[in-house]
């Protein structure tokens, strides 16, 4: 018998440039078609959590099915804020990095549930391990944009003295850990810090965020040993945005499987999660904060989103996909979505929102114009003297001299 010749599968997207967009073979079920399980729920008892999707928010704004959070309406209104304040953010940074005042900047737009909703689902105190595409984060923990701006232009009030990439932010106050621009590092940082805890028997935990292309890499794995062997408590996210920087999700993996479904084997809860849904966000966030809480162990969370922006201001993704094809999305646009739910309960109004939107363009306005009176990256060259800070406790001597050196003493 003559053996067949083998052949390999290279994962390709369903359109490429100059194709009609096609999400046909994505299954959305109707919102409130899932169960909420008890969070002390056996693990085998939540496999189908990993091929489903949690949905609240009917296709007419209402909130329907077990897992609708309850959120009183000033919750929700103050998330549809923190929502549009970070792409109105997101707006002006872009504007200012192709005016040549930094040198580099990530958009989160389509995304913005995926930050603000899980903040606000968390403790205060609990800390965060965010990705480059979260912003959000501290932007619903009401950090100040002034402080954001600063360290994106990397100018005399950068806390950070201008040693990381615009847009690495580190707010220890906000329980924001330093962003990383190795990828996949945030995943264990999150879980050992998690393990600190509750050896310390505090009870704080800690939720850390990766994209899906970060699955490939080793350290979520290690993320994921180490969280299920000492059922850590920890959330591990995964942002399900459909595109890499210029490659989509299957390459990772996913046209194979759910990356929730990845849980299973760790033995842990995986959660495929609506991302665009802000109730839906909330919900599981909560579900998988009361479950670490109460020492039940770790939970993956899958949000499946889209990346409507371009990866980064170094992208262009007309390049390896159909130029309208984040308008095609079938999970729409998590403001809209958010917004329609105020309108539907009666609590928010066309009038409304525009004066919000206002409102949150001359709150960054106004960021701005205090940050670039203290220079900008096009601009500000520091002190050099900085260069020797932060580093040792006690400078050692060769470096003492270095810095003499330099001072040409």
């Amino acid at each position: 018998m003559s053996a067949m010749p083998l052949s390999l599968h290279v994962p390709e997207p369903k359109a490429r440039p100059g194709d009609a967009p096609d999400f046909g073979s994505i299954r959305v079920p109707p919102a409130g078609s899932l169960a909420r399980p008890p969070v002390t729920a056996p693990c085998e008892d939540l496999r189908p959590f990993a091929d489903g999707l949690i949905r609240v928010l009917d296709e007419q704004g209402r909130a329907v099915g077990e897992w609708d959070p309850q959120l009183s309406p000033d919750h929700l209104r103050r998330g549809l804020r923190a929502m549009v304040m970070t792409r109105t953010f997101d707006e002006r940074m872009v504007r200012l990095q192709r005016q040549g005042k930094t040198s580099f900047y990530i958009k989160s737009t389509g995304e913005e549930a995926v930050a603000v909703a899980a903040a606000m689902a968390l403790d205060r105190a609990d800390m965060l391990f965010p990705s480059y595409r979260q912003q959000g984060l501290l932007i619903a923990r009401d950090w100040p944009l002034l402080d954001m701006m600063c360290q994106i232009f990397s100018n005399a009030k950068d806390r950070l003295k201008g040693r990381q990439l615009p847009i690495m932010y580190s707010a220890k106050e906000a329980g924001f850990f330093t962003i990383s621009g190795n990828l996949g590092t945030q995943l264990p940082q999150a879980v050992g810090w998690a393990m600190a805890s509750a050896i310390k028997g505090d009870t704080r935990i800690a939720a850390g965020w990766i994209g899906d292309g970060t699955t490939a890499e080793a350290d979520f794995h290690y993320a994921m040993t180490f969280g299920a062997v000492y059922q850590a408590p920890v959330i591990l996210n995964v942002v399900n945005n459909q595109w890499a920087i210029s490659s989509f999700q299957g390459i990772a993996g996913g046209e194979q499987a759910t990356f929730a479904s990845r849980a299973i084997g760790y033995g842990m809860p995986g959660l495929r999660v609506d991302g665009n849904d802000f109730l839906a966000v909330h919900a599981a966030t909560h579900w998988a904060a009361q479950r670490a809480r109460s020492n039940h162990g770790p939970t993956m969370i899958e949000l499946y989103t889209y990346r409507a922006a371009p990866h980064s201001t170094s992208d262009d993704p007309s390049a390896y996909r159909p130029k309208d094809e984040a308008a095609q999305w079938p999970l729409g646009d998590p403001i809209e979505r958010l917004k329609q739910h105020l309108v539907v309960l009666g609590e928010w109004s066309e009038e409304q929102h525009v004066a919000l939107a206002a409102e949150c363009d001359a709150h960054v306005r106004a960021s701005l114009k205090e940050a670039e009176s203290h220079g900008t990256l096009a601009e500000y060259r520091g002190n050099p003297d900085s260069m020797f800070d932060d580093v040792f406790a006690e400078l050692p001597a060769h470096l003492v001299r270095q810095r003499d050196q330099m001072r040409g003493l």
